[in-house]
């Protein structure tokens, strides 16, 4: 237990146990595993799929569009901003995927479709989104050095929630129950946080494309708003959309590790452990993958993160016979369950945050 704090999941999960109590400790070869995973065909690029993905994709763009057009100046526009929040999203999904070379067998493609689809589509850099999540991937929930654990709005580190003060540590002692809210903000952050990356000092990968293809995909999007809806109604659609794309993105890469346990910056759990002990999966079938872009099967996602998505299901089965085998922890569970374990979990660290209204004086007599 010392090389993990605990702070782990909270309340009922599904975790596997050994098959004989008295097995020897964790000593899991990974190379086994994968070459059970790669016998077995589940590292084959599944290029039609996603081919049928991009297409249902664009088609739902399209339909969108279409929709707008046909609304013209009427409310229900408000129902084609939180479809087009859906949907981006989704391509979301896909740009993760072409990060991690699930799409296609040439590295170089699936970084341009990644990039033009983060880029022009999406609009949020995709130099940063490889840079930030290649660190996570590389130790996750580990202090120090998984960037999804630092503090921003939320705190995920009882240390970092007790530096809190006045306002803000109100936020955080209720972050858990102003989790889902906070969310309907994500999506500007997201672009927000992106975009002044791509002004770091220091080399960034094709700075200058991705800074030109944000600003016109974004100014692009509102100057249409502004010129064919009214000035209320385009504000709103911008709103919603925003919102409906942070909750959505938020709700979907939140139950993967949040609650899972904290590791500390020198622990020094093997690759093996470290990813399957810090991630959780979600229970359901195909439209659970479908709804989470695959990030559903998080522990095999962080085991083999080029793994196309349909071959995450047949993976699961394999991965779990060997967690079980070996002794590793193994954490499953539904997605309302997840979603609780999340909100305890951050409420709990949330406590450490010092009351705003904490006196001084009074808690000096109280010592007394």
């Amino acid at each position: 237990m010392s090389s993990f704090a605990a702070s782990g999941s909270l309340g009922s999960v599904r975790t596997t146990s050994p098959r004989d109590p008295s097995a020897a400790p964790v000593t899991a070869s990974y190379g086994a595993l994968m070459r059970t995973v790669r016998d077995a065909g589940l590292l084959r690029r599944r290029e039609g799929f996603y081919y049928a993905v991009f297409a249902g994709l664009a088609l739902a763009l399209g339909g969108i569009i279409t929709g707008m057009v046909l609304l013209g100046d009427s409310w229900f526009q408000l129902l084609m901003a939180g479809a087009l929040g859906i949907v981006l999203t989704q391509i979301a999904f896909v740009t993760h995927e072409a990060s991690h070379r699930q799409i296609f067998a040439s590295g170089r493609v699936n970084d341009w479709v990644g990039r033009i689809l983060a880029t022009a589509v999406v609009g949020i850099s995709y130099h940063w989104w490889m840079h930030k999540h290649s660190r996570h991937h590389a130790k996750p929930n580990q202090k120090g050095a998984d960037p999804d654990i630092e503090q921003d709005t939320i705190a995920f580190l009882t240390e970092d929630a007790a530096k809190s003060k006045g306002a803000f540590a109100l936020i955080t002692r209720n972050q858990g129950w102003l989790f889902f809210p906070l969310l309907t903000l994500e999506g500007i952050n997201l672009h927000f946080r992106s975009i002044l990356s791509l002004f770091d000092k220091g080399r960034v990968e094709h700075r200058y494309l991705e800074l030109t293809l944000i600003a016109l995909r974004l100014g692009l999007f509102v100057a249409v708003l502004f010129t064919f809806l009214p000035l209320g109604m385009a504000f709103a659609f911008l709103g919603v959309q925003l919102a409906v794309f942070g909750v959505y993105m938020g709700a979907s890469f939140a139950p993967n590790h949040k609650g899972m346990p904290i590791l500390e910056n020198d622990s020094s759990l093997d690759f093996l452990q470290r990813q399957i002990i810090t991630s959780r999966n979600l229970k359901g079938g195909w439209w659970v993958t479908g709804l989470f872009g695959g990030l559903n099967h998080q522990v095999e996602h962080h085991l083999f993160p080029n793994m196309p998505r349909p071959a995450l299901s047949r993976a699961r089965e394999i991965v779990r016979e060997y967690a079980a085998t070996t002794g590793i922890p193994y954490t499953e569970t539904g997605i309302l369950r997840s979603y609780g374990i999340v909100v305890q979990y951050l409420n709990r660290v949330g406590l450490s945050a010092r009351d705003p209204f904490d006196c001084p004086l009074v808690n000096r007599f109280r010592r007394v």
